[in-house]
């Protein structure tokens, strides 16, 4: 046994005896030595337990190890139950190996059932001491006071347009104002709120539109209600990006600065989220759920490889959220996934996914539906690419189950990406393939049908070229891409390229016919795609290119005569406008589908910034310059309460609806025109008053000065008005003009 500190001879720790210069022990000191845990950072305290006695006592001990294990390192004889009278007290001290081990342990084990009766309640040691400290805690109870109510603002009140219009919000950055703003078509946008400096960074929507996000040096804020006050705050410093779950509930955070909690604390986060870079947050009460570091992406050396695109390092979002809010997942590039349960924030099954060579990964946008699947299930895809003799792969797994029920391998794969369509019907892998010789490469499209069995996949194989952009249509079966013939990547001139539309085959019944090509238009400049949130329309834009600028509408369900060729397709081409904003730098449609807006930003350059708003076919309705002009967000829409059968009814009785509206819109044109008058004749009537008035001043100067009353009678008096005058005029007429050559 090692000898106690207090047996040692004064000769044991004598340093004269040898040279530390001559003999270096520092691996072995570092090996060896034995680390002294200091305070209580590695205890904790868990309630809840139920009573025992001496003989249940070890039973119970190893049951609750089970748990206690699932986010650490404990022993039996690290775990104190204090007893009573022969009887467990309902509580228990555990040592812990770490203070990150204690620490997790209270972030993923308080509130857990530990069986149908008891719910484990977890602390930590110093916080009982902190809290529960003589005197902290006054003995004699006090009841606690009741506020009266308060009535909160409906976060929801925007859905609510007093003009009956169903108008929709957008938010303005400009210079250091930020507004919100209704939209009124062709006339100036009604103002709601402008506000100096809200920001100091970017602006942003929540996913549903309840909140505006403001970022500062300080954190993020969230602002809503009707008088825009502050709703929630999110301590996290320095914030780069946010990205908030598809339903609102949870948000992460991520500064490129590591967090540095101060000695003193800090008002939100813990000594845990010291030096991390992401949080992620519970929006509601605004608590930190977990924190993480940055992962340095590694650099592969598998000769055998193909050449892949470098991702960047730090990718955009780092953490995916399911479409339920149920699950998020966190990559690391080359080796494995990580999904972790809301809101405890604990590994699904304690355990990370293990794939091999993992380049990417998306969740499905909506809850699949695959047909003979009646158990719950989310959906992500992922591919990997060649290693050694092994062939990329694209695969489809559900979760919770971890089970991949879909998997399809590809060859000659210089990259890959993943685009779902919204309603998880479709999955579409766009594959950059390359030659034998790796000189040429052209693009093939694998389309997995998520909701016919078995998950067939089709291949569109007739893209001679390679796709840069690729978007299917919300809740729609059809979808755009952009080709280039030219190399891709950063160039003086940007490449020429072709946009091409696809659409499925007509079928009988309900089923969904192979996809077809439909249209291509060649020599173009076009490079981003912009469906309607709707579907049906599409804009084809022309951004962030200093030689071309042009914006193009589209309509795939015309409703006038169908080409011959087009007969057995399910969609009607027609191109409906072009429009051209010089400089454009992003386009957005609102979330009704009948609104349009393009903006030239200063954050990319600084001419002629401002924005342009059209309707849904192309028209032109409002445009303005704007100094400094640098965002332009389209309030989101919470998804509609109608049922189905409710929205059915309203499409079949749109005509009926229609009507109203138009005569509404007449009305509202009626009233402006008339608004247009009175306002002029109000100009009118101020200008006559105001020259009678001058008049008036003119009579009394005049007879102040023994001069008639009115100029006119003075002429009228004047002896030479009596006279008369001749005026000869000379008029000059060419009757004829010839032109003779002399010789």
């Amino acid at each position: 046994m090692a000898p106690s500190f207090d047996h040692l001879r004064d000769a044991d720790v004598d340093e004269d005896d040898y040279d530390e210069d001559e003999i270096d022990i520092s691996d072995l000191r570092e090996k060896y030595e034995v680390q002294l845990e200091q305070g209580y950072d590695t205890f904790v305290v868990i309630d809840g337990l139920p009573e025992v006695n001496e003989e249940q006592k070890p039973k119970l001990v190893k049951f609750l190890l089970k748990k206690l294990n699932q986010v650490g390192k404990a022993r039996e004889d690290q775990v104190y139950m204090p007893m009573e009278n022969g009887k467990s007290l309902r509580f228990a001290f555990v040592e812990y190996s770490s203070a990150a081990e204690a620490a997790a342990a209270v972030r993923q084990l308080d509130m857990v059932p530990l069986d149908k009766r008891h719910t484990l309640r977890v602390n930590k040691m110093t916080d009982v001491d902190r809290y529960g400290r003589e005197g902290r805690v006054d003995e004699n109870y006090v009841p606690p006071k009741i506020e009266e109510f308060a009535e909160k603002e409906h976060l929801r009140s925007f859905l609510a347009d007093p003009s009956g219009r169903g108008r929709d919000q957008f938010a303005m950055y400009r210079g250091d104002v930020v507004g919100v703003f209704w939209n009124n078509e062709k006339d100036t946008p009604e103002n709601i709120v402008d506000r100096q400096h809200w920001t100091e960074s970017f602006i942003a929507w929540s996913p549903l539109g309840t909140y505006l996000v403001s970022v500062h040096q300080q954190g993020v804020q969230l602002w809503g209600g009707a008088s825009w006050s502050r709703q929630k705050r999110f301590a996290h410093p320095f914030v780069n990006m946010l990205e908030f779950s598809p339903n609102e509930k949870y948000v992460v955070t991520w500064s490129n600065r590591p967090i540095s909690i101060p000695d003193e604390g800090h008002p939100q986060l813990s000594l845990d989220e010291d030096g991390k870079n992401y949080v992620i947050w519970e929006v509601d009460t605004a608590k930190p759920l977990r924190s993480f570091a940055n992962i340095d992406i590694p650099a592969t050396n598998d000769s055998h490889a193909a050449p892949a695109k470098q991702q960047p390092k730090f990718p955009w979002p780092a953490f995916k959220w399911s479409s339920d809010d149920k699950y998020v997942a966190r990559m690391t590039q080359g080796s494995s996934i990580s999904v972790y349960e809301l809101p405890r924030m604990g590994l699904l099954d304690r355990t990370t996914i293990k794939i091999e060579g993992v380049m990417d990964f998306e969740w499905a946008p909506s809850t699949p539906q695959r047909e003979g699947v009646k158990q719950y299930e989310q959906l992500f895809c992922f591919w990997t690419p060649e290693i050694g003799s092994n062939p990329a792969k694209v695969g489809l797994m559900s979760i919770p189950s971890k089970q991949i029920v879909r998997s399809l391998n590809l060859f000659s794969v210089t990259d890959a990406k993943l685009h779902w369509q919204s309603d998880a019907t479709y999955l579409s892998v766009k594959v950059d393939r390359h030659s034998k010789s790796k000189k040429s490469q052209a693009t093939t499209l694998e389309i997995f049908r998520i909701k016919e069995k078995g998950v067939p996949v089709e291949v569109v194989d007739t893209i001679k070229d390679t796709v840069i952009n690729f978007a299917w249509e919300p809740k729609g079966d059809r979808f755009v891409i952009i080709t280039t013939t030219e190399p891709t990547g950063p160039t003086a001139v940007a490449p020429k390229t072709s946009v091409s539309f696809f659409c499925p085959e007509k079928a009988k019944g309900s089923a969904v016919g192979n996809f077809k090509h439909l249209r291509t238009l060649d020599k173009k400049n076009s490079n981003a795609i912009y469906w309607s949130p709707r579907g049906r329309f599409v804009v084809i834009g022309t951004v962030a290119n200093q030689q071309s600028s042009d914006i193009e509408f589209f309509d795939l369900d015309f409703e006038g005569e169908k080409p011959e060729s087009d007969k057995d397709l399910t969609a009607n081409l027609q191109l409906m406008n072009t429009a051209d904003h010089y400089g454009v730098t992003d386009i957005a449609w609102d979330p009704s589908g009948r609104f349009v807006s393009s903006w030239a930003s200063v954050w990319k350059h600084t001419m002629e910034n401002g924005y342009h708003v059209y309707d849904f076919k192309g028209e032109l309705l409002r445009e303005e310059p704007v100094d400094k002009f640098r965002q332009w967000l389209w309030r989101p829409r919470p998804p509609t309460l109608l049922t189905k059968d409710e929205q059915k009814q309203i499409r079949k009785n749109l005509r009926e609806y229609s009507k109203i509206f138009e005569q509404e819109d007449a009305e509202r044109g009626a009233s402006a025109d008339l608004a247009v008058v009175e306002a002029r004749r109000r100009l009118l009537d101020e200008w006559l008053a105001w020259r009678e008035s001058v008049d008036a001043e003119i009579e009394d100067e005049r007879l102040a000065r023994g001069l008639p009353k009115h100029p006119v009678e003075a002429d009228a008096n004047s002896p030479e008005n009596g006279e008369e005058q001749v005026i000869e005029e000379i008029v000059e007429e060419v009757l004829e003009e010839s032109e003779e050559i002399v010789p």
